[in-house]
């Protein structure tokens, strides 16, 4: 009797498990990962090249801009499928030239941080397809520089201690602050239990754009149309734990 029960409980355990298994392998994934992620951001610059022609400088791409970053991410147990995580990136691209002697040089840097919010739809199966949102700040900076000749200490100083004097060396920095939610969508194949290879992409909607020149100095009259608005693609190499 003894002996019976002790293989009626085994087998209980043995089909439990066994249901366990195919409810998290088939229907609920699971996993923690975080992994480098190389995204390509196309942000809209028409206005600021617009303005370089006259400023003595070739005109920045607008097929997009390499950005660097990482993410992370785990499946939280109480709702099956949801990953919360974290994601961050930035780059920048810059042209500069030689025009009547001066030296210009124009940059635009793009960065974010924010939380990520996916669901990963459970009937795909060997494979991640995941649904979200990005809620975070980003910032967007321009960089006007202008200079010519040797550059000297006391030069400088007397450039900026003396507001009657005319100075040929210029350097602006606009800046932009705003508050993102982006809808996303990603895939994570995996290449085993431990490594998975990442390609998705989404649109950063933002909100509340304000600039900001030199000491925090408000801006006024910028186009509507600069802001930190971007459509962009990511992958990556995710290292963690998969159960796809």
């Amino acid at each position: 009797m003894r002996r019976l029960s002790l293989i009626l409980i085994m087998l209980f355990f043995t089909s439990y498990s066994y249901a366990q298994y195919e409810q998290v392998g088939w229907v609920s994934k699971f996993g923690i990962a975080g992994g480098l992620t190389p995204t390509w951001i196309v942000p809209n610059l028409d206005d600021i090249n617009s303005k370089l022609p006259a400023f003595g400088v070739d005109k920045l791409p607008t097929s997009g801009t390499f950005a660097l970053g990482g993410a992370g991410y785990a499946y939280v147990l109480f709702i099956d499928n949801l990953r919360i995580g974290g994601l961050g990136f930035g780059g920048s691209v810059s042209e500069e030239s030689i025009k009547d002697g001066f030296n210009k040089e124009t940059s635009y840097s793009y960065g974010i941080g924010a939380l990520t919010l996916e669901y990963t739809l459970p009937f795909v199966k060997g494979f991640a397809v995941s649904v979200g949102t990005l809620i975070g700040a980003g910032s967007v900076e321009i960089e006007l520089h202008q200079t010519k000749g040797i550059l000297d200490w006391n030069n400088i100083w007397n450039e900026v201690s003396d507001s009657s004097r005319s100075t040929q060396n210029i350097s602006r920095s606009l800046k932009n602050g705003f508050f993102t939610v982006a809808p996303t969508i990603n895939i994570d194949i995996p290449l085993n239990r431990f490594i998975a290879f990442r390609v998705g992409g989404g649109y950063i909607f933002s909100i509340g754009n304000e600039w900001k020149v030199a000491n925090e100095q408000s801006l006024t009259n910028v186009p509507s149309s600069l802001n930190g608005d971007s459509f962009f693609i990511q992958t990556g190499v995710f290292l963690g734990f998969f159960a796809f």
